[in-house]
Formats: structure tokens, C-alpha cells, sequence
């Protein structure tokens, strides 16, 4: 029985795809109504965290602290042999620690960042970036191709979390960039509208203006499930990453200005999509 700890918007998302599937998870969050809806959903929700195990636990949570206070109770409880598939975003040597920490029990710790979000986590599409044992990967992937269309095995541990802080980097600056760009077509007498089929049919276009303007932005829904303060904490970690490996940004790095600088237009709890929206309006960073 596969576990999953963490029930956000990533986490009930990859829960309901393996009800959806078959699976009859484990699942645990530390607030009582989201394990609530787990339970209500059709997944086994025990008494207390060190209950959420299996031989697979799949991690989905905000930071490097929640990681360690979970790990510290399930570890103890784990079946040697088990995997922990932890999905969440966090700095390289945090993920080595955890996986060290894992090996200590016997266990295997994989980072496994994903991209596509709530929505390619309930289809099962998601492209997920994992760092860690080869071995360990193959006991896990039955479970890892029910959530991931894409599996993408980068390297040692920390490797996916590299891949996913650059991914993201990119993904924040592509961001401030085409809302800069698109403001000044607009200033110039051309919409978003009308600019962003041009962009979309030639050598401009990111996922940015394929996916981002169309679905979010321009219609006004900001629905994306990612929050600006995730996209926030992230940006953070890639600037810390560059920082530790003496790696020069120079470019992104102003652009990841743009994600301080407009934390009122675009709140920690709204949708990482209005940052775009304000600086079209006129915000700069």
C-alpha cells in the first residue's frame, strides 16, 4: 500500500489519481479536514503520521522542516527496502541529507520534484525529476508511472531538485520577461491578444505564452493551482543554489527581482499568475 503525507493542491491531486487508479493510499496531512476529504475520497486515513507507511511513501510538503519532522517519524517505522518518493521542492544538500538520513534506516530517499501541476497530477501526466538510487527507482516506478508520464532519472541525490530549481527559475523569468514584452506592444498600440498568436507562431514563444497567458491570465481565472508564494520560495532556492555554486546570474537573477519587489500585487497566497497580470498593468520590479 503506497502512502501519501502532504494533502495540498499537489498532494490530493496525486492522491485522488491513485484512487482513480485502483490504489487504496494511506494519507496524511496535520490539518483534520483535509484528511477529512482524503478519507471521503476513498483513501485510509490512519490515527496518527507514523500509520501513513508502506512501501512506497510519497512526500508532497512546503519545506526542508516539514520533510525532516515527517521523516522522523515514519523512518523509524519503515520496513527496510521501502522508498520515500518526495516530491517536494527543496535545496540540493537538503535532499542529500534526506537521502543519507533514509539510507541510515534502510531505506531509499529519491527527490522527485514535478512539473505540470495539480492538473497533470490528477491526469497523470506529470514530468517528474528524480535524483537517487537507480534501484530504488525501479521498486517505485509501478507507482511513479501512475502519477508521471514523463520520468526523467537525472542523477545522484539532489540531482532533481537541480533540474527542477532550474526549470523554475526559467519558468519565473519566462514569466516577467513576456508580461515586459507583451506591455510593450500594448504601449504601442498591439494587444496581448493580437501579440501572443504572432509570439506562439514563431522563435518567442515559452510555455509562458503557449499555456500561462491563454488559460490564466488574459481570461482572468489565476486558477493555475501554484501559488506566487511557492513560485517565491522556489526562486529563492535557485538564487540560493547559484549562490553555492558561485554560477553568475545575471539576467534571470533581475528578473527574479520582479518576485520580491511585486509581493503586493501579487500576494503569497494568490496565483503565481498575477505577478504577470500586475506588471502588464504597469508594475516593475
Amino acid at each position: 500500500m503506497v502512502a501519501v503525507i502532504g494533502l495540498g493542491n499537489m498532494g490530493f491531486a496525486m492522491l485522488r489519481r491513485l484512487i482513480a487508479a485502483g490504489r487504496t493510499p494511506r494519507a496524511w496531512d496535520l490539518e483534520e479536514e483535509r484528511r477529512a476529504a482524503a478519507a471521503a475520497a476513498g483513501a485510509a486515513v490512519p490515527g496518527g503520521l507514523g500509520g501513513a507507511v508502506g512501501p512506497e511513501v510519497i512526500l508532497s510538503l512546503p519545506d526542508a522542516g516539514a520533510v525532516g519532522t515527517v521523516l522522523s517519524a515514519v523512518l523509524p517505522v519503515l520496513s527496510k527496502g521501502s522508498v520515500i518518493l518526495d516530491t517536494s521542492t527543496l535545496a540540493p544538500a537538503e535532499a542529500r541529507g534526506f537521502a543519507a538520513t533514509a539510507e541510515s534506516w534502510g531505506c531509499a530517499y529519491l527527490d522527485a520534484p514535478v512539473s505540470g501541476g495539480p492538473a497533470g497530477a490528477a491526469a497523470g501526466t506529470l514530468a517528474m525529476m528524480i535524483g537517487g538510487d537507480g534501484a530504488a527507482l525501479a521498486r517505485a516506478r509501478p507507482v511513479i508511472d501512475l502519477l508521471a508520464a514523463r520520468v526523467l532519472h537525472i542523477g545522484p541525490s539532489g540531482a532533481g531538485q537541480v533540474a527542477k530549481l532550474v526549470n523554475n527559475l526559467l519558468v519565473a523569468t519566462n514569466l516577467v520577461v513576456s508580461a515586459e514584452a507583451l506591455r510593450l506592444g500594448a504601449a504601442a498600440g498591439v494587444a496581448p491578444e493580437a501579440l501572443l498568436p504572432v509570439i506562439n507562431g514563431a522563435t518567442g514563444r515559452s510555455a509562458a505564452t503557449e499555456v500561462n497567458w491563454p488559460r490564466w491570465i488574459l481570461p482572468g481565472t489565476f486558477d493555475s493551482g501554484f501559488s506566487a508564494g511557492l513560485m517565491r520560495k522556489d526562486v529563492r532556492l535557485a538564487l540560493g543554489l547559484a549562490q553555492s555554486v558561485d554560477a553568475p546570474l545575471d539576467a534571470t537573477a533581475r528578473a527574479a527581482a520582479a518576485w520580491e519587489a511585486l509581493a503586493d500585487a501579487a500576494p503569497d497566497e494568490a496565483d503565481f499568475n498575477r505577478l504577470a497580470a500586475a506588471i502588464l498593468g504597469g508594475g516593475t520590479a
